[in-house]
């Protein structure tokens, strides 16, 4: 009956987090900053990257969630999903980004969401070590492209800056804690290979 209950509410989670608007428990990091005008071109290339980074924390709440089903010990679980709360704040962030930029989320957040679930539990059933060692080598990827993306922010466009900043300060603190709670370090080759896999996302969302 556990696991059914857990079925559910994660369940339950998924719909909130793909079709419901989702709620942050911190303030905007953009909200104390004046918005830059961008011309039309600067606006859709800031928004394309917002819905990259939005459709990331899609993901990131699928892995959560799947590893925290699967998870062997409830400290793990609890670790897994209080990370996932705060990527809600980052989920809540880029949304409301988009819609400043008068633009969407991306039609396939419900595939990614459902892919990267299943990827979570079944790392999750792969042991705990293997679970958080896969939260440290996604962070690490998810920090590379949060990096790239300020690079290639226009410049005035501080108000989505000061939202990937702090994305950024999260995600490397989720890949440390995932660490130094007992997680095993993925080989670089592996790493390599979900670099390739997270092109896909960045490359179809950034559009579609």
């Amino acid at each position: 009956m556990a696991l059914i209950d857990d079925i559910v509410i994660g369940l339950d989670r998924a719909l909130r987090t793909v079709a419901a608007a989702p709620v942050a428990e911190r303030a905007n990091p953009g909200e104390v900053i004046e918005d830059a005008q961008l011309d039309d071109a600067e606006r859709q290339h800031a928004a394309g990257l917002m819905r990259v980074n939005h459709t990331g924390e899609i993901c990131a709440q699928g892995l959560y969630e799947g590893q925290a089903l699967t998870a062997k010990d409830d400290a793990t679980r609890e670790a897994l999903l209080a990370a996932a709360q705060e990527e809600t704040d980052h989920l809540a962030w880029c949304q409301e980004r988009l819609s400043e930029l008068d633009s969407r989320p991306s039609v396939l957040n419900p595939l990614f969401y459902a892919a990267s679930y299943a990827m979570g539990a079944v790392t999750g059933l792969m042991g705990d070590k293997v679970s958080l060692g896969f939260v440290e080598a996604t962070e690490d990827q998810v920090c590379k492209h949060l990096e790239s993306h300020m690079d290639s922010l226009p410049e005035q466009d501080q108000r989505s800056r000061a939202i990937i900043t702090q994305m950024h300060e999260d995600e490397e603190r989720h890949g440390a804690e995932a660490m130094e709670q007992g997680g095993a370090e993925f080989p670089q080759p592996v790493k390599n290979l979900m670099t390739a896999v997270s092109k896909v996302m960045t490359e179809t969302t950034y559009r579609i």
